[in-house]
């Protein structure tokens, strides 16, 4: 997946020691810059004049193809709107004890009885609160955009399995639809498909098929190559070859896309109602968002969320299965479909049965439950009586930690943020505290380190939204080559040269400032809870539902509570983005400490090694690059949040999105989605070409 070399070697002496001189004088022409920066003030600020007109150019291209092609689209619009509404209809007409019994007898086939137990419960939760409907208008969309999802998925995996070379335009395609926000596309599908349901059908499907693809690609590459060859000793035909023997033996990886094909696509349910405009769940998250009613907004997220977790659930229990047991074809054909069969006739009979008792047809009203009330009470209790509290903690984070690291230190510092002027004594002491910094980390752990130090200390004082650009090209550049090669470096250039000369640089200068602290913040939490998940098992049965919540619940419903207790503003976004980005964090330290070779760790145990030394000197060491994998995903998980935080008003990329969306101005709001993918490529080539670059180091063999 990253652009990482293929043998890298530890780097020699002389090669630090070039690497290092470059590093330096990275660094000096940085604080020459600064110097200058009162004269030559488009070193922070681009000049507008020199600004390309992408933006006008997008839209005069957007322009020409509605114009040429907008017929066709609108005519495969209403081609879909008919089984779409055919699916809801069907949805609706059914009993809702036929649906029921349907779901529970899949998640038994999937999984057993406990998930079925599971399944009963969540759609008891839908019936209770009074959002059956609604429910069932939300899973129509899933239906949909699911199967098409995975047929495209497939067929476009299976031609970047046999075509090396259309294999990389697919995955560049990829890269783009996974990184660009959703709601950056929103604009062009409205644009060419016109409003209604079946655009946030073309939304989902856009937003869910690539995860198939990758899966589609790992399992037929995964085909061991003597199961082909006992195929060609068959006589397979080509065609034979494909369909009766790779594919089923890479069924269990094809399987598992469908179940991440499912979830992308339940993600999508609240971005598909704001241009669906339909009556389902995620239009009653947004209703009451509107509102800003917690209570009745988190009841819906709770729907959303138990939806996914149930199909979550489903599709990876089938994955899990053996293919024999998928398909055992020396079965009777009873015993092979008796599943199938057991829906059928229980569907049959509880059918019949809702004839003779409505109850069974339609839940009645006076059975239904409205929780929203008491959760709206307690968020109201928490507001008013530790207003105090709530206040504190926001001044502090804003005026100690935000506002330093986005505008710096002498700016930041005042009689009214801090208490006191920076004055030039002041500034004097903070240089030497950060040579002194600098000294400290070269000799403790040499002269990256010192860089590092140094760098820090520099965007400290300055603040990131007020670094030279040159300075921002040459350190990603020049980390970029040490890290992957003159190809990664020249390709970081062409990324950031467009987002200079597209004149969204100082909207991406905020976002990066945004998202970095929330990655950052998420990923040393993350990580803490993880090392504490692997260690105790308690812990790790505690977090585990938590975060599969957390990742399942929509977006803006994370934004909620927030809003309601701490107001609009960057402190909030903050909370949102670390309440979303640090469950990968966990979920890779805790996967990487429970994967370090069992012989390492008996090895370790016999030299004597006591549990808080086999922590850091040897678990933690081996598994640094699944952690940061970890961190590639929760820097991915930031800039997916930075687009849903910009309602609560920040200013970045993400406003930009909103912005063009607003305005129906496709390359104000393309632009800005496609700086964001950029960041977002850029961060998973750098923390992937690290974590490859670690494992070759430490000889340990992990699939990305």
């Amino acid at each position: 997946m990253a652009l990482v070399a293929d043998n890298i070697e530890a780097p020699s002496s002389s090669m630090v020691s070039r690497g290092a001189l470059v590093w330096f004088a990275i660094l000096a022409t940085t604080l020459f810059l600064l110097s200058i920066r009162t004269s030559a003030p488009w070193l922070i600020t681009f000049p507008e004049g020199w600004v390309l007109p992408v933006t006008s150019q997008m839209n005069d291209a957007m322009g020409w193809v509605v114009t040429h092609t907008g017929a066709f689209f609108r005519s495969v619009s209403d081609a879909l709107n008919a089984p779409m509404s055919n699916v809801r209809d069907l949805l609706n007409w059914l009993p809702w004890s036929v649906t029921v019994f349907v779901l529970a007898v899949t998640a038994y086939a999937a999984s057993g009885w406990k998930l079925a137990v599971f399944t009963v419960l969540a759609v008891a939760y839908m019936l209770l609160v009074g959002l059956w409907t609604e429910s069932m208008n939300s899973l129509t969309l899933v239906a949909m955009s699911v199967p098409m999802a995975v047929m495209i998925g497939f067929g476009f995996g299976t031609l970047g399995f046999y075509y090396p070379r259309a294999e990389r335009a697919i995955m560049f395609m990829l890269d783009v639809l996974q990184t660009v926000p959703a709601f950056a596309y929103l604009l062009p599908i409205l644009l060419l498909f016109g409003f209604g349901a079946v655009v946030g059908l073309i939304a989902s499907i856009l937003f869910a098929f690539p995860p198939m693809v990758r899966n589609t690609l790992v399992g037929l590459r995964g085909v061991s190559p003597e199961v082909i060859e006992s195929g060609l000793m068959s006589g397979a035909t080509a065609a034979q070859l494909f369909f009766q023997v790779r594919v089923p033996s890479a069924l269990k990886q094809i399987l598992l896309g469908i179940n991440q094909t499912t979830m992308a696509a339940f993600s999508m349910v609240i971005i598909a109602s704001i241009i669906g405009g339909s009556s389902d769940v995620g239009w009653e998250v947004l209703s009451a968002i509107r509102k800003a009613r917690f209570g009745e907004s988190l009841v819906a997220g709770i729907v959303i969320a138990l939806m996914a977790m149930v199909m979550d659930r489903i599709t990876s229990g089938f994955a899990k299965k053996d293919a024999d047991d998928i398909d055992d074809h020396d079965a009777l054909f009873a015993q092979r479909y008796r599943y199938l069969l057991i829906a059928i006739a229980g569907a049959m009979v509880l059918y019949v049965l809702s004839l003779l008792f409505p109850v069974l047809q339609s839940y009645p009203e006076a059975w239904e439950f409205d929780p929203s009330g008491p959760l709206n009470d307690a968020i109201d209790y928490v507001i008013v009586e530790y207003a105090a509290w709530i206040a504190l903690i926001k001044t502090w984070a804003f005026f100690f930690l935000m506002l330093p690291l986005k505008i710096g230190l002498e700016q930041a510092i005042s009689p009214y943020s801090w208490g006191f002027e920076f004055t030039f004594e002041r500034k004097l002491m903070y240089g030497i505290l950060a040579i002194g910094a600098v000294g400290l980390a070269w000799a403790r752990s040499g002269v990256e380190a010192a860089i590092a130090a140094a760098l820090l200390a520099i965007t400290l004082f300055v603040g990131i939204t007020k670094l030279p650009w040159p300075t921002v090209f040459a350190v990603v550049a020049f980390l970029s080559w040490q890290l992957a090669g003159m190809r990664l470096a020249l390709a970081v250039l062409v990324g950031l040269g467009f987002l200079l000369l597209s004149g969204v640089w100082p909207q991406t200068m905020l976002s990066i400032y945004l998202c970095g602290i929330g990655v950052i913040l998420s990923f040393i939490l993350g990580s803490t809870i993880g090392i504490l998940a692997a260690e105790f098992q308690p812990i790790s049965y505690f977090v585990r539902p938590i975060n599969d919540t957390l990742q399942t619940m929509p977006l803006f419903v994370l934004l909620i509570p927030f809003v309601m207790i701490f107001k609009i503003g960057e402190f909030t976004a903050l909370l949102a983005i670390m309440a979303y980005a640090t469950v990968p964090a966990i979920r890779y330290s805790e996967h990487g400490l429970r994967s370090v070779s069992a012989e390492v760790i008996e090895a370790a145990e016999c030299m004597g090694c006591t549990r808080w030394q086999m922590l850091w000197q040897v678990k933690i060491p081996l598994a640094m690059p699944v952690m940061m994998l970890g961190l590639n995903q929760t820097i991915m998980y930031g800039i997916s949040m930075l687009v849903i935080t910009a309602l609560v008003g920040t200013s970045g990329l993400g406003q930009q999105v909103y912005i063009g969306l607003g305005d129906g101005d496709f390359g104000v709001g393309m632009t800005a989605g496609i700086g964001m993918a950029i960041i977002a490529i850029v961060a998973d080539r750098l923390t992937q070409a690290w974590s490859r670059k670690k494992q070759e180091e430490l000889g340990i063999r992990a699939e990305l």
